[in-house]
């Protein structure tokens, strides 16, 4: 026998036999039936899986974990695997076998819409959750820096000079070797910082155009740039051992971790809740997570976990995701967050 979900939760069993008629009866009903199909069809799961950002991810456990204490709510399942790679396991299809939700440090392509589509994962919920600035840090105990996007574009570019040290970038900047931990490909920040800083950087020196956006976004392969991975917090304690070294990561993990780095100044403006929330600070985006419309519904706690995470408890003036280190959305665009979750609102509605 195999166990169904009825859509009040209710534990049904059903004999093969039975189900090979069951099917034959399910024939020539509504394509909303048939697409709920690869869900109900299989063995029940009765908590949420969330994939995605490692960025939004601190954030996504803590809504987890009071999504957990609700009566008759799992804690839902949650792995930072980057926003890219998030997507890729978001977008291969529906059904109890794929993830309900995924979180995201920038909004999703066109690309990734189109292999929703191709795999039948078309209506997607988008929710922006807050904002946030992407830190250029160092250790605690170094020298606090401002960098411009240019300076930044020339220490990091594969097709820049590949300056050694700082300083011969600047004279200003000091005699010490380039050495900066990079998000991979896979992670959401470094589309953010490639779209915010290289190519920002890369028009600053006149090289835009003979380059192109591709080739003005890759960064140097000898050494002085490193990719580091998806694991904001070991960055960290990285950064705090080795004074010469820079990191890439989000607010939030500068902010929880004060006591042992520090963010540099970007063309001038310090990296602050306020500073984002205006976006003078100069590298600052919108957070995301993305939803299965068709699991709504059928995987238990979606509705309340999008609840949850855009409450006054969370996002509020004194909301828990605020202690955190996410940075609040105007009021306005809160408001319309909300009812978009309310109406199940998708993408393209």
């Amino acid at each position: 026998a195999v166990g169904i979900h009825s859509m009040d939760k209710t534990t049904y069993f059903i004999s093969k036999e039975n189900i090979m008629t069951l099917g034959k009866k399910l024939v020539g009903m509504t394509t909303a039936i048939v697409l709920c199909a690869p869900i109900m069809a299989t063995h029940a799961r009765d908590t949420i899986q969330i994939v995605g950002s490692s960025t939004v991810y601190p954030f996504a456990t803590v809504v987890a974990e009071k999504l957990g204490k609700q009566p008759n709510l799992n804690t839902p399942v949650i792995e930072s695997t980057g926003t890219g790679g998030g997507m890729k396991l978001f977008c291969a299809g529906l059904g109890v076998g794929t993830p309900d939700f995924t979180n995201a440090s920038r909004a999703i392509k066109s690309s990734e819409k189109e292999l929703c589509a191709k795999n039948g994962v078309t209506d997607i919920i988008e929710i922006i959750v807050g904002n946030d600035g992407i830190a250029f840090s160092n250790s605690a105990s170094s020298p606090k820096m401002n960098f411009t996007k240019e300076q930044l574009w020339k220490a990091m570019a594969e097709h820049g000079p590949k300056p050694k040290t700082w300083n011969e970038i600047d004279a200003s900047l000091p005699n010490v070797a380039i050495k900066i931990m990079a998000p991979p490909p896979t992670s959401g920040t470094r589309d953010a910082w490639n779209s915010l800083v290289m190519k920002a950087g890369c028009k600053a020196v006149g090289k835009y155009e003979e380059l192109g956006k591709k080739k003005c976004a890759v960064f140097r392969e000898d050494g002085a740039v490193e990719e580091a991975g998806e694991n904001d917090t070991l960055i960290v304690k990285r950064l705090a051992a080795d004074p010469e070294a820079f990191g890439i990561f989000g607010f939030s993990f500068l902010d929880q971790n004060r006591d042992q780095i520090q963010g540099s100044t970007i063309e001038g403006v310090e990296i602050s809740l306020d500073t984002i929330q205006t976006y003078e600070y100069p590298i600052a985006r919108p957070l995301f997570f993305y939803g299965k419309k068709a699991h709504v519904g059928v995987i238990p706690g979606m509705q309340e976990y999008m609840n949850e995470f855009v409450s006054d408890d969370a996002v509020g003036d004194y909301g828990y995701l605020m202690d955190r280190g996410l940075v609040p959305l105007e009021t306005k665009t809160l408001s319309e967050v909300r009812a978009n979750i309310s109406a199940l609102k998708t993408i393209g509605q």
